[in-house]
């Protein structure tokens, strides 16, 4: 694959220059950038990247070649420049979940894309954007401020590279070009472990905590504050008191046996979680894992009588099934009335179906998936649950590719199934039921030692998310999880004593509009100057970063810096401002009337739920039919799978329509939130419960 890449460069007459991919973007290597990031992605793609002679969606895109110095192939970084003003989505939904929606709306942002390894010979195609496959893909708006959208490593889709590999990369290239802040969603997982709560109570931080990721914002009302205390609360829980309390179930054997394994091959001692867990993702099994049972899946191994019963039973189905008629999915979206474009329809419907796949490539799965397990693994590629809602609710007797979507009530669990089936020249190709072998007992199944990971996993199902009866445990777990959006941020330094650093901000015209929308001031801008620079070249050299940086600034005049109205502009500023200091500046040209000004947009809706949220989280929200605030459809009761009313009223609002009661009327307080625990513990009271 790496000739191929290399043969290619050289038709297009490109430069043979390939980079260590270890050693790329270190201090210095190979470039060594000391401006704003603006300044510095423009040098990074003179130097170091040669443009493609085909275009994304109209966008020029440039490549650089790194090679990997220890197996020794190469692979292509892609850096897409996107023009806001020409997109077709100009607001950054990553910035608005991440609580940047007063941020104003850059110029440029700059897209960074390792694609998956059996793309590394072709060119970048349109709608590469939406794909969630890539082994890299970060977003970085002209301003510094950036978003890591995705990142898979050797257990998410590449056979040469790791996600640590990736991510020490990514946080190369940022450190290298001056990023100022980047977020990341974490929705990563191990197996069917969330990082962000295993990684979280087992060293204090999610996964990218060790590149300096930390919390930036929960969902449903969760403050930094409360996450804080949350993991305090699990990393503490001793191991004595969990083998005490779990004396009653039947997991009690099960985790009294790991703990006294893992205590017993610990040269220090094991007190809390914390420490069992952190020992445990540092051992490497001792022992070969325990054979899986083999599913039996040819006619011949039908021998048993409930099988033969079975198949017989299921025979008249399987002829109904062959006389029903099935239609491409890209046919039905076609008459289907939907908000979605096509393609965002077609690519829900593949991911679904990948997931289905996975599920029948497990020979240890009988049947199909539920429709929360479908949609719990579609969400971790597409975020928009109402889209997931959509397309599944569609998907019956449905060609989707080369397979046919099909979903049934299942005659024992009452319980809504989605299964796939191949689809060859029009016939669905039926295959035999699995016999199904009775499965051993648990205590045989969980050997401590024999699968580091499965023990972890155990633990991780059952003391972290199913501790008996532990209100405390819970919702602390919950907060963790709610805990989504990580960011890392890098300071302002001087490159130089040569040079001034400023961080010059817009003074705010729009004062009113912006207390109404309780948005945060926008960010300034990194201005650099000699230390000669005079009052008035500084204004020109603010006026032209912040122009050169957003649109509602394009066409600003600086006239006025706070604190130097009285100052000259022939005033040298060496002596009269300290270096690194924070600047208003105001003047006139700002484009009042373009959409393009908040990353926010230019909806002027309001979020109030009871958990406390002000403000978009990206979590699934309903609007109330009379008042019009938003609030979140889990906090008032509808869970995920359930579809949101077609009239629908908030609380306040239905309080407000009802005459009050005998005993409020009077003063009294009907609020008992604390009886519901009789006796309050540090946690949930720290918490506000």
């Amino acid at each position: 694959m790496s000739f191929s890449i290399v043969e290619a460069c050289r038709k297009k007459r490109r430069r043979e220059k390939i980079y260590g991919f270890h050693s790329f973007a270190e201090s210095g290597f190979p470039i060594n950038p000391s401006g704003p990031f603006r300044n510095n992605i423009r040098i990074f793609l003179q130097e170091c990247a040669e443009v493609e002679d085909n275009n994304v969606e109209g966008m020029p895109t440039w490549c650089t070649l790194l090679v990997h110095e220890n197996s020794s192939f190469v692979l292509p970084l892609f850096t897409i420049e996107e023009d806001v003003k020409q997109s077709s989505h100009p607001y950054c939904d990553q910035c608005r979940c991440a609580g940047w929606s007063g941020h104003f709306v850059s110029k440029r942002r700059y897209h960074m894309i390792i694609p998956i390894d059996n793309g590394w010979n072709k060119p970048l195609e349109d709608g590469v954007f939406d794909t969630q496959t890539h082994l890299l893909h970060g977003l970085i708006h002209c301003n510094g401020f950036g978003h890591l959208l995705s990142i898979n490593g050797i257990e998410g889709g590449s056979k040469y590279l790791s996600g640590r590999e990736i991510m020490d990369l990514w946080d190369r290239i940022c450190t290298n070009l001056r990023t100022r802040k980047i977020t990341v969603e974490d929705m990563s997982k191990k197996r069917s472990m969330d990082l962000r709560l295993l990684h979280g109570v087992a060293y204090g931080h999610c996964w990218f905590g060790r590149w300096g990721y930390r919390f930036c914002r929960g969902s449903f009302g969760v403050t930094e504050h409360k996450y804080n205390l949350a993991i305090e609360t699990l990393s503490s829980w001793e191991l004595d008191k969990i083998i005490q309390d779990f004396g009653v179930t039947k997991c009690y054997n099960e985790i009294k046996q790991i703990i006294r394994h893992y205590r017993n091959m610990s040269e220090t001692q094991l007190i809390t979680i914390k420490d069992l867990l952190r020992f445990m993702l540092t051992v490497k099994s001792c022992t070969p894992a325990p054979k899986k049972l083999v599913t039996v899946a040819s006619p011949s191994s039908f021998t048993s009588r409930p099988a033969t019963r079975n198949a017989m039973l299921n025979k008249p189905n399987l002829m109904k099934e062959k006389s029903v008629r099935f239609k491409k999915f890209t046919t039905a979206i076609a008459s289907m009335d939907s908000r979605w474009p096509a393609r965002r329809l077609e690519y829900a419907a593949e991911v679904i179906v990948s997931a289905l796949k996975e599920k029948k490539a497990d020979r240890l799965s009988h049947g199909g998936m539920t429709r929360q397990d479908v949609r719990d693994a579609a969400r971790l590629h597409i975020g928009d649950t109402g889209l997931l809602d959509y397309v599944l609710k569609s998907l019956n007797n449905v060609i989707v590719g080369s397979y046919v979507v099909r979903r049934r009530v299942n005659p024992t669990t009452r319980i809504l199934e989605y299964t796939i089936h191949e689809f060859s020249n029009g016939v669905q190709v039926t295959e035999p039921e699995p016999e199904i072998l009775p499965e051993p007992l648990a205590a045989s199944s969980q050997v401590p030692g024999s699968d580091v990971y499965s023990d972890v996993d155990y633990l991780y199902k059952n003391v972290l998310l199913g501790y008996p009866e532990s209100e405390v445990v819970d919702l602390a777990a919950q907060t963790i999880l709610d805990s989504k959006f990580f960011v890392k941020e890098w300071p302002l330094r001087d490159e130089t004593e040569q040079v001034l650093t400023f961080d010059c901000r817009l003074r705010s015209i729009f004062g009113d509009m912006i207390s109404e929308l309780r948005r945060e001031p926008p960010p300034g801008e990194i201005v650099l100057v000699p230390l000669h620079t005079t009052v008035g070249e500084l204004k020109q050299a603010s006026e032209t970063a912040l122009g050169d940086t957003y649109c509602i600034t394009e066409q600003l005049v600086v006239t006025e810096i706070e604190g130097l109205e009285e100052v000259p502009n022939e005033e040298v500023l060496f002596g009269v401002l300290e270096s690194g200091v924070e600047l208003c500046v105001s003047g006139s040209g700002i484009d009042l009337d373009t959409p393009l000004r908040y990353q926010g947009g230019a909806d002027n809706w309001k979020v109030r739920c009871e958990c406390g949220a002000q403000d978009d989280d990206g979590e699934r929200m309903v609007a109330c039919d009379i008042c019009e605030v938003w609030q979140h459809t889990r906090c008032c009761g509808i869970e995920d799978a359930e579809t949101v009313p077609p009239l629908f009223v908030c609380t306040g609002c239905c309080d407000s329509l009802v005459p009050p009661r005998a005993d409020t009327a009077f003063g009294g307080d009907c609020s008992d939130d604390f009886l519901l625990f009789p006796e309050p513990n540090n946690y949930l009271m720290e918490i506000g419960y």
